[in-house]
């Protein structure tokens, strides 16, 4: 993971942690990163409402996650993750 990688990563997960629109949009993209199957719901026109450096950071990692095949766990983020799920899907943590 190159430094621009990783911070793309931190600037959305701190964006992520927020309540704006744009924090649920970037949870949504994470979170089908993370687990889509259970967490996953990024729709790409999603993309359309947020701002342009969130939607470039959001390139980075989409580049990111098809050369390297990692999940963000894998990558030290997953505490972080962890905390996002928990925000944004909390009825997933109530189902433990």
């Amino acid at each position: 993971m190159t430094p621009e990688q990783k911070n793309a990563i931190e600037r959305l997960i701190e964006l992520a942690n927020g309540t704006s629109g744009g924090a649920r949009r970037t949870a949504d993209f994470l979170l089908s990163w993370w687990n889509a199957e259970e967490c996953g719901k990024f729709d790409l026109t999603d993309l359309w409402g947020v701002d342009p450096d969130t939607a470039a950071d959001m390139v980075t990692v989409f580049m990111l996650i098809s050369k390297n095949h990692n999940y963000p766990d894998s990558l030290g983020f997953g505490a972080e993750f962890e905390h996002i799920v928990a925000m944004w899907r909390p009825k997933l943590v109530a189902a433990k």
